[in-house]
């Protein structure tokens, strides 16, 4: 058997309806397409989420949450900190120890891990675990207090 003697196996391949070519063939006149309206024309295309005219799902359903554009606080745990080198835990210390984005705008402390060396954290809060852990370990906690004219 050579190459130029392959076939398709029969019924493979299916001739596609010629549409729009007499009435003789059975599909003239509107080639299937029905009578008038959009779909009928050509270059027809719908929106994807059109539903021939019926109110769409999105706009059914009711809108809920709401998506804050000032980016709430980043956390870090306890645990994180635990090969931190330095004193004083700041926002900017854990920017340049690659613990939190740059991009944020307020810092909590959480997570109720215990801690080797006494810090003093400089953040904008603290969660009660992270407080106790803290504390226990003989570390202070200076939060940053936000005015409303800064916010």
């Amino acid at each position: 058997m050579n190459l130029n003697q392959l076939k398709p196996q029969a019924g493979a391949k299916k001739v596609s309806k010629r549409r729009g070519r007499g009435e003789g063939s059975g599909n003239g006149s509107t080639a299937g397409r029905g009578n008038n309206g959009a779909r009928a024309r050509s270059g027809y295309k719908a929106k994807r989420d059109f539903e021939g005219g019926q109110m769409p799902l999105a706009r059914r359903l009711p809108k809920r949450g709401f998506n804050s554009h000032i980016e709430g606080a980043q956390e870090v745990a306890l645990k994180r900190l635990a090969g931190f080198t330095g004193d004083v835990v700041d926002a900017a210390s854990l920017k340049a120890a690659g613990l939190i984005r740059s991009a944020a705008k307020r810092v909590k402390i959480i997570g109720d891990a215990e801690l080797a060396v006494a810090k003093t954290f400089v953040v904008d809060a603290v969660s009660a675990g992270a407080r106790k852990s803290i504390e226990a370990a003989g570390g202070k906690i200076e939060l940053i207090v936000v005015s409303a004219g800064e916010a």
